[in-house]
């Protein structure tokens, strides 16, 4: 073996580091942040309560590390959702997609300030209809309608 052959199989050193992007996670409280994150993680899913204020997890993906602030989407913490913005690289909007037309209206109205909000309008949104797997569950094509309109 050749010192070229064996300097590539043997010393090739720390693989480079994925890069880093910093995500922000936002919706109502039921929607599925918490459960989506941790399924992300491969975290088991027993005992999840809502988050009461934020929580962060890296989320490693082959090719990169997503930083997920996920915030807690009670009534008395979305108020504070903009203190978390900065730095944001990307945006994941979870709806409750078996939710009731209350609901999805209140989630409607979070998501056209989300896009609107300065430090979020000009980054990637990612909206993602939660819980399809329930009886009640709304199609792609009823969320083009309400989030939309």
């Amino acid at each position: 073996m050749d010192y070229l052959c064996f300097r590539a199989l043997c010393c090739k050193g720390p693989p480079p580091p994925r890069p880093e992007y910093d995500v922000v996670c936002i919706g109502l409280t039921g929607a599925g942040k918490t459960s989506l994150l941790s399924r992300l993680c491969s975290e088991g899913s027993d005992g999840i309560v809502p988050t009461t204020g934020f929580s962060i997890k890296a989320v490693p993906f082959p090719n990169a590390i997503l930083n997920v602030k996920e915030l807690g989407g009670a009534d008395n913490i979305k108020k504070y959702w903009s203190r978390y913005y900065q730095g944001s690289q990307g945006v994941v909007f979870v709806l409750d997609s078996a939710s009731s037309d209350e609901d999805l209206e209140a989630a409607r109205n979070e998501l056209h300030s989300a896009l609107q909000h300065p430090q979020l309008c000009t980054l990637p949104f990612i909206i993602l209809a939660n819980h399809q797997d329930k009886p009640a569950a709304r199609t792609p094509n009823q969320f083009d309608a309400v989030c939309w309109s």
